[in-house]
């Protein structure tokens, strides 16, 4: 009795000090966004001078007035959005098939394939070539090199295959090809339907990527008409950090531009935070299932 009362005990620490790290984790996980999301409604002033920690102070909604006024943010914002839904759409088209094929132990030269995609995690053509091959394909400075560029991540390629491996068993295809169902059929009509944790996990992967990224439009863009956001907010920052303005004027302007650029921030963070909600569901499934099996 004594034995089992010390291990309920022990027990019970363990949880009290799980929940207790949890919960740490949880509150330096939130208070940046949580800060950025009171920083933006709260006076700049104090913000700065370190007064903002918990609460917002000094209400003012100043930077979502100016947020409202600059046409060049909206238009990144749908060029974002854009690139994001093509980009994502262009990203599962290659990587959701292809890990479908990699994952059937009978098809032709797999090995190599998996080895020739494995390659390129470590070594890769470099800037310059891509930048070269991109320009030779005149995609420079259009809608397309925004989609294309990386449309086939090799981690999330190995995901997918893992996955397929693991839950779609070689009978269940064996059966359909004796319906006389094709490979098309088998794919569309039975592996799809089944794999949704794993499609909702790319989903977001891919999204994210696309809705975060602005190297790519940083290198191959020329105009701030196709900038995506993240493009346009870190040049709005670069703006409010290089700028050398001394007089009341300009530093009325960089005050603006501080608030504005926490407003721009939660702004920018909405659409990835709406979405996650609704593939939470699938994506620690879809993540574990997936990298049971090499």
């Amino acid at each position: 009795m004594k034995h089992r009362h010390s291990g309920n005990t022990s027990d019970k620490i363990f949880m009290i000090v799980n929940h207790l790290l949890a919960f740490l984790f949880l509150v330096i996980c939130l208070y940046p966004m949580y800060f950025i999301l009171i920083a933006s409604v709260s006076n700049v002033g104090m913000v700065t001078g370190g007064e903002v920690f918990l609460l917002p102070k000094g209400l003012t909604t100043a930077g979502y007035r100016m947020l409202m006024e600059k046409k060049e943010i909206w238009v990144g914002y749908k060029n974002t959005i854009l690139y994001t839904l093509f980009g994502t759409m262009f990203n599962l088209a290659l990587t959701i098939p292809a890990g479908y094929a990699l994952s059937i132990r009978t098809l032709p030269f797999r090995r190599g394939l998996n080895f020739l995609f494995l390659v390129t995690m470590f070594i890769s053509g470099g800037m310059i070539p891509t930048y070269l091959l991109v320009n030779h394909l005149r995609l420079v400075n259009t809608f397309a090199v925004m989609v294309i560029i990386g449309g086939v991540n090799v981690w999330n390629l190995t995901l997918c295959r893992n996955f397929f491996s693991t839950n779609i068993p070689a009978e269940l295809r064996d059966a359909a090809r004796i319906d006389g169902s094709s490979e098309f059929g088998i794919f569309f009509k039975i592996v799809l339907p089944i794999s949704k944790a794993i499609v909702a996990v790319m989903v977001l992967y891919f999204a994210v990527s696309h809705w975060n990224g602005y190297h790519n439009a940083l290198i191959y863009l020329r105009e701030e008409a196709k900038y995506p956001l993240q493009l346009v907010l870190r040049n709005l920052l670069l703006q409010n950090t290089l700028s050398s303005e001394t007089d009341a004027a300009g530093m009325s302007r960089l005050m603006d531009l501080q608030s504005m650029k926490y407003g721009v921030i939660v702004v920018a963070s909405l659409p990835v935070m709406i979405l996650y909600p609704f593939v939470q569901r699938y994506f620690v499934k879809g993540v574990m299932v997936g990298s049971v099996k090499g």
